[in-house]
């Protein structure tokens, strides 16, 4: 019997929503095997009851305030005794900053196949795994052939759908040695309003933004849709914005529903971390920007007429909506 173990992780105050979508990955694969999630932290059994409903047979909780923040040693530590506990055949988990610095730690630990970043999962007589290659400008396929196998998913790339089953939870001791890192403080420069690497919709910024400034109209119309506000690397490096709002092949990888890129020239390395964004919008007044090349509909014009234009469109379109609604 496949026994798949999921690595649930907790942000804010409420799961993240790739675990669930890891958790739909796991049923696909499991079939009539056995799945299995996990959650580190204090006060993290009362998340289990969600994780059920997306189809976790078995939730282990360890309750230990050393892992209520992530650091590669504590995590290292009790994953790897959750897995000694367990026994899984494949481990899953999101393809999140946790994801990618933990996975690699414990995979080079128990000498295990590691499939990193996939989009994809397809299931003929192999379990096979795709993943994006050289800037998305390729794919590559990966398929299990024997012992421990590890995986990690990317976000907004597969539908999490409901599977709701009866489950146990079970509680976990795990022995914590000495941290060699420890967390004193969490210093957040953005506004947390959405998850940017989970957002549905994001409009982002580059350097033709020209300023501080010019991101509050960024910001005004990603309110609007309940969206986030994203950046080139240009605009970092140039001060406009945070680095943890830059997005691309040294930033976040993000793949949403509607992806509006507002005075971006379309380098490569930004097209790599949203190129496969369901819908591109550009807005660019060079048109002959290499942004256009990737989007689905482009826009030639100034950003600071045509951006309050559609702040204001998108306004009356939702108003008259929920009008219509009510």
């Amino acid at each position: 019997m496949t026994r798949i173990l999921v690595l649930a992780e907790i942000k804010n105050g409420k799961l993240r929503n790739v675990s669930f979508e890891v958790l739909t990955v796991a049923r696909r694969i499991a079939g009539d095997g056995e799945i299995v999630a996990c959650l580190f932290g204090s006060d993290a059994e009362k998340y289990s009851n969600e994780l059920a409903r997306y189809g976790a047979q078995k939730v282990y909780v360890v309750e230990n305030e050393a892992l209520n923040r992530y650091t590669p040693d504590g995590y290292k530590q009790a994953l790897l005794q959750v897995i000694d506990k367990i026994q899984p055949q494949i481990l899953l988990t999101g393809h999140t900053s946790i994801g990618r610095d933990l996975f690699p730690r414990v995979a080079a630990r128990l000498k295990a196949g590691l499939v990193s970043d996939c989009t994809s999962i397809d299931l003929d007589h192999d379990i096979i795994f795709t993943r994006p290659i050289y800037s998305g400008k390729a794919f590559q396929k990966k398929r299990i052939i024997d012992g421990l196998f590890m995986a990690t998913i990317r976000p907004n790339n597969i539908e999490a759908v409901e599977n709701p089953v009866v489950s146990e939870t079970i509680k976990l001791q795990a022995e914590i040695k000495e941290l060699r890192t420890v967390v004193k403080e969490i210093v957040k420069k953005t506004s947390g309003k959405v998850d940017l690497s989970e957002a549905k919709i994001i409009v982002s910024g580059g350097r033709g933004v020209q300023g501080p400034e010019g991101f509050q109209l960024l910001q005004e119309l990603a309110d609007v849709l309940g969206g986030a506000v994203g950046a080139s690397r240009a605009a970092c490096d140039a001060g406009y914005c945070d680095y943890s709002m830059q997005i691309g092949q040294t930033g976040k990888v993000v793949t949403p529903d509607l992806y509006i890129a507002c005075g971006i020239s379309g380098a490569i390395q930004h097209l790599a971390g949203m190129s496969n964004s369901k819908v591109i919008v550009a807005i660019n007044k060079d048109p002959e920007a290499n942004i256009f090349h990737v989007a689905d509909y482009g826009i030639v014009g100034d950003l600071f007429e045509v951006v309050p234009l559609l702040t204001e469109e998108f306004k009356k379109l939702l108003s008259k909506n929920n009008t219509v609604m009510n």
